[in-house]
């Protein structure tokens, strides 16, 4: 079979032949996904790199006459409340989904949504599953509630914006581009702001009186704003730190607005069966920016790398 796989050195991934894995049930991919983890990996700063592993953590395919999704959450175990130390992303160090066969447990398989083609399907577990866990898992978000949505335009945020809007909570959001706050309020978003003005936590107090539950993943020097923007007994909820650690964190406004801040990564075996539920019930399908031929991984990569996409991006395995 045909997968991209990881170079030693350390490099853009490398289109090599390998086995068709045996051993474990064995899906047929029909399509992947990008996250920005891949591109982390190629540049050596994702932790538990192996050379020879095969990327990727989303796909979508074939299991005898079944059409099914794949599980990214390795070995989360057996608590609700947080993962096993054993829990890793599918895909480095173990052999991921950008290749023509996965060999992967029957747990970890799971029947794909009927109103969603292979590539629609490929583009939600892990950002799906990682906005489902935080929005609702974590932070409880409820119908009539006021959601703030940071960095607008990757796929966990959207996801969490989709994920809002069908549950009846009032979605506003954050970006660094007017053109993706434009496109977030035609899909449903009540307004949005542009976080490189140093104001924005301010205006959206003024213009909405702060937001009862905010989901973030960049963390760094705007994490201050955040608790700006929060109502007194609010919950922040942040999955990922792109913008790195919390600089001068303003104690003093958690504590004194009563404000919860909450740590979430990936989901549960629980959290992924539900999100399935939840996406098939509303019928909500994922904002897809581009898709790419299998053989174009590279080119993906560096598109995802440029940071313009609007939604997920997508490798077509034809």
């Amino acid at each position: 079979m045909k997968a991209w796989t990881v170079p030693d050195p350390i490099d853009h991934p490398r289109l090599t032949d390998k086995e068709v894995p045996a051993g474990k049930p064995v899906v047929q991919l029909k399509a992947s996904a990008l996250n920005h983890r891949d591109v982390w990996i190629t540049k050596g700063l994702y932790p538990g790199i192996i050379a020879g592993a095969t990327m990727g953590a989303d796909g979508a395919g074939i299991y005898g006459d079944r059409e099914v999704i794949i599980f990214p959450s390795v070995e989360w175990g057996g608590s609700q409340k947080a993962q096993h130390d054993n829990f890793r992303v599918l895909g480095v160090p173990d052999d991921g989904t950008f290749a023509d066969f996965i060999a992967i447990d029957e747990a970890y398989i799971f029947d794909k949504p009927a109103h969603l083609s292979m590539v629609e399907a490929a583009a939600l577990p892990l950002a799906g599953l990682t906005a489902y866990r935080a929005l609702f898992s974590r932070g409880g978000a409820s119908a009539g509630e006021k959601v703030l949505i940071t960095g607008v335009g990757g796929g966990v945020a959207l996801f969490a914006m989709q994920f809002a809007i069908h549950v009846g909570c009032e979605v506003y959001l954050t970006s660094s581009s007017e053109e993706k706050v434009q496109k977030a309020i035609a899909l449903g978003a009540k307004g949005g702001y542009l976080y490189n003005d140093k104001d924005w936590a301010r205006h959206l107090v003024q213009d909405v009186g702060g937001v009862d539950i905010i989901v973030d993943g960049a963390c760094g020097s705007g994490f201050n704003d955040l608790t700006k923007a929060a109502s007194p007994g609010g919950r922040i909820v942040f999955y990922g730190a792109t913008r790195g650690n919390i600089a001068d964190f303003n104690a003093r406004a958690v504590f004194w607005k009563q404000l919860s801040i909450l740590g979430s990564t990936m989901g549960s075996p629980d959290d992924f069966r539900k999100m399935l539920h939840f996406i098939s019930q509303h019928e909500i399908v994922p904002h897809i920016d581009r898709i790419f031929r299998f053989g174009d991984l590279p080119l993906a990569l560096a598109y995802m790398d440029a940071g313009h996409q609007f939604g997920k991006i997508v490798l077509d395995h034809g």
